[in-house]
């Protein structure tokens, strides 16, 4: 563990120093189209990941890149870890998250984020803020943006009870355009308000898309199927790569699923 340690000591460290760096790197996008400040943080984020596997030794396996389709989508991940938030990036042209609006008034990443057009929400607002919500998202996805949406809302560990939000049912019925769920276990490597960095292999997998045009409660219950169906196979996957690395499978709490909101 002291080896774990040190290792992540290094890659904090040096991961935030990359961040800076490409956010000095990218200070004359500000002056460009949005596609620039884009390709400044899909480079980030492959950077990241390479210095993860340089320092950490904590590999990346990325699964059914084939069922990604061109054009307007919805993204519905598995939210485990701050890992995905910069790893997904990659995989769209035109990638559109929605974050507090608080992130927007950090100097420097948060005009970067302005930028790229990302939607800033105020989250106390009340149902008015959601109607304007939901109307931004769809007119953005229809100019031919991919929506990324983490359907729980918040990053959650790794054995906790999936609770997923009725906001990605919203956005699904009014954008009119396909789902990819996506699945993964990188909260067993990167874990959520953890310091440590374990080796390993972070798995992400982009499962079959579902199709336009679901009844909400349908597409709710099948997202979130696939999605945790899924993500446990991952994240069974995952331990036994643990066990062999550490000597001992970690225990697991059984999950209770709640069902999706209506």
């Amino acid at each position: 563990m002291v080896a774990i340690f040190l290792r992540s000591l290094v890659f904090n460290i040096l991961f935030y120093l990359l961040l800076a760096f490409w956010v000095v790197v990218g200070i004359p996008t500000y002056l460009m189209p949005r596609w620039a400040i884009i390709n400044i943080a899909k480079y980030w984020g492959q950077s990241s990941i390479w210095l993860m596997r340089l320092i950490c030794n904590t590999k990346v396996e990325f699964r059914g890149l084939e069922n990604i389709p061109a054009g307007p989508l919805i993204v519905a991940s598995k939210h485990q870890s701050m890992w995905e938030t910069f790893a997904l990036l990659q995989f769209f042209d035109q990638p559109l998250y929605i974050l507090k609006r608080e992130l927007l008034w950090i100097p420097f990443f948060g005009w970067y984020l302005s930028k790229a057009d990302m939607i800033g929400v105020d989250r106390g607002a009340g149902g008015r803020s959601v109607v304007d919500l939901t109307r931004r998202v769809g007119a953005e996805v229809r100019r031919g943006r991919q929506l990324i949406i983490f359907p729980e809302g918040t990053r959650t560990a790794v054995d906790a009870p999936p609770n997923y939000k009725s906001g990605v049912g919203h956005f699904y019925s009014d954008c009119a355009v396909p789902c990819v769920p996506v699945a993964l276990n990188s909260g067993l490597f990167w874990p959520r308000r953890s310091f440590l960095r374990y080796p390993g292999t972070i798995v992400i997998e982009f499962l079959e898309p579902l199709p336009a045009g679901l009844p909400r409660k349908e597409f709710l219950a099948r997202v979130s199927e696939a999605i945790e169906t899924a993500s446990n196979r991952l994240v069974d996957a995952g331990r036994n790569e643990q066990a062999q690395l550490f000597g001992r499978v970690p225990s697991r709490v059984p999950l209770k699923a709640k069902p999706p909101a209506a």
